[in-house]
Formats: C-alpha cells, structure tokens, sequence
C-alpha cells in the first residue's frame, strides 16, 4: 500500500528477546498517542489509512506484533499474554505514559489483556470487531483444523480462503487493494508464526470478568456484515464496559478500517475529541 512517507516513518526498537517493527506518525508538540495493533494474521500496514487521518496534533504508531510483519519471532512460544506484555514493554520504551489503544480483532484481544495487567498505561481503548470471551471447544477445534490445512496446504491457500471469509461483499467487489494488501501480509508470514499464533489464540484467557473495571473511554466498533464476530460478542463489551460506546459501520465486514477508511477515521477522530489531553 503506498503512504505519505515524508509524514509516516519505519523504525525499529529492542524490546526483551525482540526487535520491534513499527509505523510512527510523530507530531510536535504531541498532545495524545494512539496505538494501533493489527489483528491475526496481519501486520502494521493495515493502519496506513489511520495514520494518515489522524489530526496534526496526534501522534500515530502501528506496530507489528512479536512474530508478524518484519517484527521477529524471539522464544516462539506465542500468547496472547505474550503479546500484551510486548505491547506494554513497548509503550515503556517509547516513553508514552497513557496511550490511546486502538486493536483489531486479535489486537483487541491484546489490548483487553494488556489492560488487565496495566490499566494506568491506557488512556482510551478503541475495540474493533473483536471480543472479551475465551475460544469454546468448537472454536478450539476449528483453530486446530486451520494449523493442518496450513501445514498440508501452505499459506496461500490459506490467504485465498481467509480474505473471502474477513471480508464484506462491497470491499470484496470494490476494494483490490485492500484485499491485496491483506493477502500480502498474510503470506508475509512464515507458517510456523501463524501456526503458532492460532494456537495462542485457542489457548487465550477470557477477559469479561474485569471489562467491569475499565475506566476508560471506549469505542467498540463493528462492521455490520462481519461474518468472524458477531454481534453478541459486541454487545458484551457494550454492556460490560461502564460508558462505552458502540459504533456499527454498514457495508463492511471484519476489517472497518480497511474496507471504509473514511468513515472509521471520522469516528476515530470524533473519539479522540472526546479524551483529556494527556
């Protein structure tokens, strides 16, 4: 995808047994951070668009997560619990103090994690197409079967298959270059990190107990036709969350920001409008 390259820059950060590939819109002076983590099995450049709608006075980094996109894979034991102490070691190493989150799907399983663990290192949450609950043993087992097909068919297969079902049917008919940009990225990764991702997936932790004591703002946002969440689990966290907010795009299925950037980007910003500057 092509961007704004005097406005976006590629950086890199060690953090532990990793180096961190990561997308930085920098403002100055920088009133509010948001932090965007892309879902499975993506990387950073999903939030290109983002990046470059956010306002002047707010600062923008998407980062790849531990074993995705060009961020290595380290030990190569992957959680979701793995994933949100990276997300906070990150934030620690960047000097942000309180950071808006903004996670999709596995990245909002991230962000609810992290959370939990660091509450005061979040300033707002925006929760996409994503939800609190644990995988069930037919979840499990459908995460399982996919690891199989991986390993028998490749991840090309696996890419063809996965777009037709994250996908709406106007982003499908109208947007190529979405849909080449999420093909790419998946098969940017090697099938053992994917592997290793589905199954840190199925072995996730249930998060709803504690949406209860989130303070902060949050957005819980969802495409109307998303096909991999629906709309129950959504409803969770609007009811759980305390002030949440739910936002559903029309016409788009489990990648919003991709398949209506204008219309995401405006509510993001409507969002930001809405947090103490911090």
């Amino acid at each position: 995808m092509d961007y704004n390259k005097s406005l976006i820059k590629r950086r890199r950060i060690r953090i532990g047994d990793i180096s961190i590939s990561y997308l930085l819109k920098e403002t100055e002076p920088t009133n509010q951070t948001v932090v965007f983590v892309h879902g499975f099995p993506f990387n950073k450049n999903m939030w290109i668009p983002q990046l470059e709608g956010l306002p002047p006075t707010v600062r923008g980094i998407a980062m790849d997560v531990r074993g995705h996109g060009n961020s290595t894979t380290g030990h190569g034991f992957f959680s979701v619990d793995v994933f949100a102490k990276d997300l906070l070691v990150f934030l620690r190493k960047m000097a942000i103090k309180r950071a808006v989150v903004c996670g999709i799907s596995m990245g909002g399983y991230i962000a609810l994690r992290a959370y939990q663990i660091q509450p005061d290192a979040f300033a707002g949450l925006v929760l996409c197409d994503t939800n609190s609950l644990a995988d069930d043993n037919t979840a499990k087992q459908k995460r399982f079967d996919t690891i199989q097909s991986v390993l028998k068919n490749g991840k090309r297969a696996f890419s063809i298959g996965f777009v037709n079902n994250v996908f709406g049917q106007k982003a499908l008919s109208e947007n190529p270059e979405a849909i080449d940009l999420i093909k790419s990225s998946i098969r940017r990764n090697t099938e053992s990190s994917i592997c290793a991702t589905l199954l840190a997936l199925a072995s996730r932790t249930d998060t709803t107990d504690s949406l209860q004591e989130i303070t902060v703002p949050s957005l819980v946002v969802r495409g109307a036709e998303d096909r991999v969440t629906p709309r129950e689990q959504s409803d969770i966290l609007v009811s759980k969350i305390p002030g949440a907010t739910y936002l559903e795009i029309p016409d788009c299925g489990h990648l919003p920001n991709l398949e209506n950037a204008t219309r995401f980007n405006m509510e993001l910003m409507a969002f930001l409008d809405q947090i103490d500057v911090v």
